[in-house]
């Protein structure tokens, strides 16, 4: 296990007793450098939605203990965030709830000559996903090679 997923391992230990109390969902945890930061974040959600009062409420609890753990080696900033509308799914949670909608898929490499598609997510598990497009026709991919999957929203 690389330092960035230990890193993220243990904040979602930590952070799931106070989400749990508070009635909040953990959508995810991730542990990245922008320029010459590093950010650890944790992205929360709930039924309703998620507020700005949500957020700090939960930071200011984690960050006490964050710094009574002081796991995380480097200087970083701890943010808590709405996952937003383009959220990706990620979990099987995330797969679970999004059963019959629409979503849309970017792969790594071109299949069938685009890397982007749109469908009814329709069938999943811990391998591959299956959507059906617009021409009716069921498409499987490999999760391995979705670089990113999120509902699709229409503006």
């Amino acid at each position: 296990m690389s330092q960035k997923e230990m890193y993220e391992q243990r904040t979602e230990q930590l952070i799931l007793p106070i989400l749990k109390e508070l009635d909040f969902e953990l959508v995810d945890v991730e542990y990245v450098k922008e320029g010459s930061d590093w950010y650890l974040r944790a992205y929360i959600d709930k039924e309703s939605g998620i507020t700005v009062n949500d957020c700090e409420a939960v930071a200011r609890r984690m960050n006490e203990i964050l710094d009574r753990e002081d796991y995380v080696k480097d200087s970083y900033i701890f943010e808590v965030s709405s996952p937003g509308l383009g959220r990706p799914l990620k979990k099987e949670k995330d797969y679970i709830r999004s059963m019959g909608k629409k979503v849309e898929i970017r792969t790594y490499k071109t299949i069938n000559h685009t890397k982007e598609f749109t469908g009814i997510l329709t069938e999943f598990d811990k391998k591959t996903v299956t959507i059906v497009g617009e021409n009716e026709q069921a498409i499987c991919f490999e999760k391995s090679d979705i670089a990113i999957i999120r509902l699709a929203f229409d503006f």
